[in-house]
Formats: C-alpha cells, structure tokens, sequence
C-alpha cells in the first residue's frame, strides 16, 4: 500500500513539473521577440584581434632578369681566307691561347712576301744613295761640286733611308696581321656556338666561335627611378634561379648612371660567383636586396589588411562597433609576415588579425577571452526522474 502511495506521488509531481513547463512555454511563445538578427553580437577571441606594433622593419627590392656572362669572347677571323679545319664544338672546353683551327692565309703571305722584297729594294736605293753622297763629299772638298749638289745628294740619302723604314714597317704591319690571323682562344671558357664550318670562305671580321666564361655571371635587372638611391654597389643580394632549388648569394655590382630612355628605370647588375658553373647564362633569375632599419615603423600582420577597388583597408572594434579603416601601406617584410602602416590607423587601434566574410561596418562586436572547459556537464530531467524512480523502488 506504501509503494503505491509513493508511485502515486510520483506520477503526480511529474505531472504538475509538466503543466508548470508548458505554461511558461505558451506564455513565452505568445510574447514577441525585440532581438534581431542584425542585432547579434559578434564574438572575437584574442587570436583574432591584434594591436599595431611599432618595430623595425627591413625592406627589399626586388627585380628578375637573365643570368649573363659579362666575360664572353668572340673570335673574328682577322684576314680573309679559307676556313681549313676548326678543332673544337659546341660545348667544349678551351683554355687562353689554345689553337682552336686553322686558316688559309695564302693572300696575306704573298703580301708579306711583296712587303719583304721592297725592304730589299729600298735598302739596295740606300745603299746607292750612301755611295753616291760619300762621292759628293769628296768632290765637294776639292770644289769639283758646287754646294747644291752636295745637298742633292744629301736629300736623296735621307729619302733613301725614309723608304727603307717605311718598307720595313709595312712589313712588320704584315707580320702582325698574319700573327693575329691564327685562330686562338683569348680567354678560357666554353666554346658556346660555332658560327662557320671547315671549308667555308670566310671574311674579315667575320665571327667563328664565341666563348663563354661560367666562372662568373650576372643577372641584368632594373629598378624604378624611387627604389634607386636606397641602393649601392657591394650590397648583398640573394638570387633564385630558376630550376636550381636553394637560393644564391650575389653582390650588387653596377648602377647605371642614367635610367633607359622611354621608361622610368635604372639598369643593374648583380654579380654571382659560379665556380663549379652549374649554373648557366640565360636562366632566369629573380634578385632580392634586403635593407635592414633600425628605425620603428607601424606594423601589422599581412593577412590582417584587405584589398578593395585598390584601396587598401582593415577592420578594427571601435566602442563595441566594427569599423572599416583604409590605409596607406609601405613596407612587406614577407618573410616576417608584416607590413608597415604609412597612414590610416592609431597605435592603439584593435584590428582584426585575419579575414572574415560577410562583415558589416557597424554590426556590435567584442573582444573575448577563451572560454575555460568546464568540469563535468548538468544532469539532464530525465536522468533526475530516474533517479527518483529507482530511488522509490
């Protein structure tokens, strides 16, 4: 009978913990709702806000251009002639001096042999002149010559001996044009095209081969007429070359002294030491100049700032209020992920570190802090009840 009574009892709290639950139900459902969507306040966590931060931020200039090699050498044929044999290709490796072929010189020796019998003639005409005038002289003592004549024989020994010194140099000018007319290599390096073949007819001045020195190239860039007077030449430079993984060490080596006509930039040259020539000239190459400041500049992380129509802009908390702020940006340090704040924005100002979507300008927001994990969870009513049940039984 006591059990029943307690059941009974039971059932009857449940009851009445129901009607009570269902009248504030229907009372709250016929109320109507002030809050709006619009209305919501927007939560953002610590991580997600940041202050601008005054620091030192270094810049770099960045410019891309070819890798060349300032040390390359054409070899011209200096005579005209028959080109015999050439003893190198494409890709082979020559050293100063080495003879790279050979030339029919068949017409410069036979002027050289024309030059050398005029030194002959002229030098047999001195001979006679020296005779003849040494014949004067003594005639000349005994007045059997008048003074004229003596200086007539004068002036033809002089002209005899001029003759003779021009002939002799038209004949070393011969000598040195046949010298020069051997195919040599004048500097080492790599032969990195050959312009003719053995057996072709070849011209003065003509090219045969080019030579490339690897040991030491170049990447030719430019800059803007603004970026130029932050640079000098012996700055480090690091160099990426394409195809090559790492990146390179180089020095800034030449400004020019005039921007390219038609343009507003300056062209520069930055000099890459390649020792075991592994790279090669015509790579494409991006060039980077890093200029360290000590002077502290407003800073803020890059995915904080946004890009609209151009205009520059981030999203700060004003008052409990979101606010779009465009700004002026200067610097990027992207290795450090920053970026300098020219104008636009307060020191003080909380803006957000990263981008969201859907922001609305003037939408209530908040600056939270990390809500701690709570211990353990609130029982639930129908656990309670179970309890209640079990306890009864």
């Amino acid at each position: 009978m006591n059990k029943r009574w307690v059941i009974g009892g039971v059932v009857v709290a449940v009851l009445a913990v129901g009607g009570t639950v269902a009248a504030v139900s229907a009372r709250k459902g016929g109320e109507k709702s002030d809050t709006k969507p619009e209305d919501k306040v927007l939560d953002f966590t610590t991580k997600e806000v940041v202050l601008p931060k005054s620091q030192p931020l270094a810049g770099a200039i960045e410019f891309s251009g070819p890798l060349v090699a300032p040390n390359t050498a054409v070899v011209r044929a200096k005579a005209a002639g028959t080109l015999l044999n050439l003893t190198v290709a494409e890709g082979s490796r020559v050293t100063a001096g080495q003879k790279l072929g050979t030339l029919d010189l068949a017409d410069l020796n036979a002027r050289l042999n024309e030059r050398q019998a005029q030194v002959e003639a002229a030098r047999a005409q001195l001979v006679q002149a020296e005779r003849t005038h040494a014949s004067n002289q003594r005639l000349a003592e005994q007045s059997f010559i008048s003074p004229n004549a003596l200086e007539s024989s004068k002036a033809a020994l002089d002209s005899a001996r001029a003759n003779l010194t021009a002939a002799q140099a038209q004949t070393e000018t011969v000598k040195i044009n046949l010298r020069e007319a051997g195919l040599v290599a004048p500097i080492s390096g790599i032969v990195a095209k050959r312009h003719v073949v053995p057996g072709e007819k070849v011209s003065n001045e003509q090219q045969i081969v080019t030579i490339v020195d690897l040991t030491k190239l170049e990447v030719a860039g430019s800059v803007g007429t603004h970026e130029v007077g932050m640079l000098q030449p012996g700055m480090a430079v690091t160099v990426q070359v394409e195809g090559v993984a790492e990146p390179v060490k180089g020095s800034l080596a030449r400004i020019a002294p005039a921007a390219e006509p038609g343009t507003r930039s300056i062209g520069v040259a930055i000099a890459i030491a390649n020792p075991k020539e592994k790279l090669r000239a015509g790579q494409y190459a991006q060039a980077q100049v890093v200029m360290p400041e000590a002077t502290p500049r407003l800073t803020l992380p890059v995915a904080a700032v946004a890009t609209a129509s151009g205009q520059e802009y981030v999203w700060t908390i004003e008052q409990g209020k979101l606010l779009r702020r465009s700004i002026t940006t200067g610097r990027r340090d992207d290795g450090k992920g920053l970026v300098e704040v020219k104008d636009g924005l307060q020191p003080q100002a909380q803006v957000l570190a990263m981008r969201f979507d859907n922001l609305r300008e003037g939408a209530a927001a908040r600056v939270i802090a990390p809500a701690p994990a709570t211990a353990a969870s609130a029982a639930s009513p129908s656990s309670a009840l179970a309890s209640v049940a079990t306890a009864s039984n």
